[in-house]
């Protein structure tokens, strides 16, 4: 286990002798007895000149530290509801390191006025699994965003890209839990403010107020609210805070590659009101043509004893496609039917029975299953049981990728870019082969796999990337079964290979990985492969699999990946608007949502639903 791994440990409701929730493990209250709203209200809203600092505004973010049962941010949404003169986007960071759970979420906020109690019901049902990291959850049509980063606050603080405009500062008393007042978070608080940024609390400590001064903010004491005859209110000195980010301007964006790559940028940016130009040409046989005759595939989390990079950016991933894709119509929609990950070696099964035990993640995250349990749950019988990840989903790749394709804003094109040039307003023009223009933009995201590198390659000026040296291309092919023993399973089975359950009375089982191959088709060979991996992994006779199912033996596709095995995310260092969204290996699922709203939200100013850790990790450099 990473010494830097710390488990997530959700919070304990209690109460104290007035009936006031109260936190045990801190031995303080959540709100004064005046009530959480009113305070909220009082202290936070109005000791940030709220909402008079954001009309007119097209964007306004805030950032909490303590989220606790999440009242400031339902008063804030509920100001932010009935100003008329609301910024357009209101964004709500916040960090907790002992989040409540979803059960105890919905009974303490229960009580709320009617209004409020609305905006609850929402929250509750938007609740993430009680995970470390960061967690982006919608609401309003992505009207209002909230950003919950659950773990150590000095830790997470270090993690958050944001600009803030507001703070509210609301942990528990000093004294008890000094993390929340320190100044080396205060320092973190300044690098993500504004200019003009504001900060309000109901603390008057004095090293608190010291620390705060000594971040750069001019700091006053104010009436106070309820009982306390003072509150702390600050401003940003003069001539602090952050620079805003270039590419924040309205403006259209041009995205190469038309695979799942590039249909979630294209998706996220259309969400935001952009204009999106996707340009592939195998958009010529339709939207969902770079996956033509893939039936379904799978969308698995994976975990690792230590909580690694990739296992963190796999949670991550999963955990946005969860949220973009949930409302999709018809076939678009992922099926939540859960994975089984089968172990069979039983010191493998040891091992990772304690990992889990240390990773404490949530059962409904992920849990182990005895033989029983797996085959209780997969609906088909198991030898071997293993862990089981309750928000595997299986997806259809065609209808999700028409879906995301067809957004009002999305307009494709069946064209190949071969060259980049930025002209000399900054604009970004695609040419084909013979020179022609095809398209313009202000950004350009790539995200055309392995062809990345070699459009890269053409634009002048540019250095070459040293993580981009190192693509390489897999072929690969998944194979079609019906009419088997294992026809009936109703959830994913993973190991050694993958069997998926039936979409249109067909079972898909994968798959295969070629290097160097020359072309990527359906093969006999590839078949027998896929099948000898599937019955060593539900432990049948590849006979028993069942047939191919006429003339639709299974589908044949590419991979592009780089050394660390990581998607390469992020804009291009010396190449102002030029974005890098590819190297998705075998997990373009995976990280097909979330690529899309990292840039989507680097371009939009908005928070990064993602740690900055993480960010330079998958960076194109």
């Amino acid at each position: 286990m990473s010494s830097n791994y710390e488990p997530l440990i959700p919070a304990r409701p209690a109460f104290d002798w007035r009936g006031i929730l109260m936190s045990p493990d801190f031995g303080d209250i959540y709100h004064p007895e005046a009530g959480a709203m009113a305070q909220a209200e009082g202290v936070f809203v109005r000791g940030n000149d709220l909402p008079r600092r954001w009309q007119g505004r097209q964007a306004f973010t805030v950032c909490e530290t303590g989220f606790g049962l999440g009242h400031n941010f339902l008063a804030l949404w509920h100001c932010w509801r009935n100003d008329p003169r609301r910024p357009a986007r209101l964004h709500f960071v916040s960090f907790e390191a002992h989040p409540f759970s979803r059960q105890d979420m919905a009974q303490l906020l229960a009580r709320l006025p009617a209004a409020e109690n609305a905006l609850a019901k929402q929250l509750v049902a938007a609740w993430p699994p009680l995970l470390p990291g960061m967690h982006r959850l919608e609401f309003e049509n992505g009207a209002v965003t909230l950003t919950l980063a659950f773990g150590p606050v000095m830790r997470l603080a270090k993690q958050v890209s944001a600009g803030v405009d507001a703070f509210f500062l609301d942990g528990f008393a000093p004294r008890v839990n000094p993390d929340m007042w320190s100044r080396p978070l205060f320092g973190q608080l300044a690098r993500m403010a504004n200019p003009g940024a504001t900060v309000a609390t109901w603390c008057c400590a004095g090293e608190m107020r010291r620390a705060l001064r000594d971040a750069g903010f001019l700091v006053s004491k104010v009436q106070g609210f309820g009982s306390k005859r003072e509150m702390t209110v600050a401003g940003l000195r003069t001539g602090m805070g952050r620079k805003e980010p270039a590419g924040g301007a309205d403006g259209s964006v041009l995205v190469v590659g038309g695979g799942l790559a590039g249909a979630g940028v294209a998706q996220a940016l259309a969400l935001r009101g952009r204009q999106v130009t996707v340009l592939d040409p195998v958009l010529q046989a339709g939207l969902g043509a770079s996956h033509h005759g893939h039936r379904a595939a799978g969308l698995s989390p994976v975990i690792s004893p230590d909580d690694d990079i990739r296992a963190r950016l796999s949670r991550a991933g999963v955990l946005r496609a969860l949220q973009r894709w949930q409302e999709l119509p018809g076939d678009a929609r992922p099926l939540p039917c859960g994975t089984l990950e089968v172990v069979a070696d039983p010191e493998d099964a040891a091992r990772r029975r304690q990992a889990l035990d240390a990773l404490r993640f949530p059962e409904d995250w992920v849990c182990w299953q005895d033989a029983v349990q797996a085959s209780e749950r997969v609906g088909f019988p198991l030898h071997s049981g293993g862990l089981w990840f309750g928000k595997g989903q299986l997806v259809q790749p065609v209808p999700l990728l028409e879906a995301l394709l067809s957004l009002p804003g999305v307009y494709c094109k069946a064209r190949s870019a071969v060259f980049l040039r930025r002209n000399e307003s900054g604009l970004w023009i695609a040419l084909d082969a013979q020179g022609r223009e095809i398209a313009s933009a202000g950004n350009v995201v790539l995200a055309n796999a392995a062809q990345a590198a070699e459009l890269l390659a053409r634009v002048p000026d540019l250095p070459p990337l040293s993580k981009l040296a190192s693509m390489h291309r897999l072929a690969g092919q998944v194979a079609y079964f019906t009419g088997g023993a294992a026809s009936g399973t109703r959830a994913i089975v993973a190991g050694d290979g993958y069997w998926l359950p039936a979409v249109q009375e067909q079972c898909t089982g994968g798959s295969t990985y070629v290097l160097g191959a020359a072309a990527s088709t359906v093969t006999t060979q590839g078949r027998n492969e896929v099948a000898s991996r599937i019955s060593a992994l539900l432990n049948i006779q590849s006979a028993q699999l069942g047939g191919p199912p006429g003339s639709f033996q299974g589908w044949a596709g590419w991979r592009a990946a780089v050394s660390d095995r990581l998607p390469v995310i992020g804009s291009i260092d010396g190449a102002p608007g030029l974005w890098l969204a590819c190297a998705y290996g075998s997990r373009g699922l995976s990280w097909s949502a979330l690529a899309g709203d990292i840039i989507a939200a680097r371009l939009c100013n908005e928070p990064v639903p993602l740690e900055r850790e993480l960010l330079r990790k998958i960076a194109p450099r």
